[in-house]
């Protein structure tokens, strides 16, 4: 599989739409399982609470995979992503009803590489807070 994006036809300044998740209880459940982490902080809400948290709060790893996502959706490959890293900037607090928490996660080409590789420079909130920051993928494209 190869990436579906054209290294010609993208320019550096170029956005990529803004992409809504939704995070709800059970997608941090599922997550524990899948990765291990079973940390109160992430699916009880009375021991998030005695630790100072305003609620329940997305796996950090959890919220960098939903950008690599973003990043791979749009390249059209998993595999064309060869570089990727972020920062925690804040967190994602997920009430228990049906809405949970909004993960918004954008993008904009910053630089043009040799070998047709891009960088792109990803923004993630949720609500008024700004989830990842120095949030970086190097994408192979075709």
């Amino acid at each position: 599989m190869a990436a579906t994006v054209k290294y010609d036809e993208v320019e550096v300044g170029q956005e990529i739409p803004a992409v809504e998740y939704q995070v709800r209880r059970v997608d941090l459940v599922m997550y524990a399982g899948a990765s291990g982490d079973f940390n109160q902080i992430h699916w009880n809400e009375r021991f998030a609470r005695s630790v100072g948290l305003p609620d329940v709060i997305a796996h950090g790893m959890f919220t960098m995979a939903e950008g690599g996502r973003f990043v791979t959706d749009w390249a059209g490959d998993p595999a064309a992503v060869v570089d990727y890293g972020v920062r925690f900037s804040s967190m994602v607090v997920v009430p228990d009803d049906e809405q949970g928490a909004t993960l918004v996660v954008s993008g904009l080409v910053e630089e043009k590489l040799e070998d047709k590789r891009v960088v792109v420079a990803l923004t993630a909130r949720s609500g008024d807070s700004r989830v990842l920051s120095k949030a970086r993928a190097t994408v192979q494209l075709s």
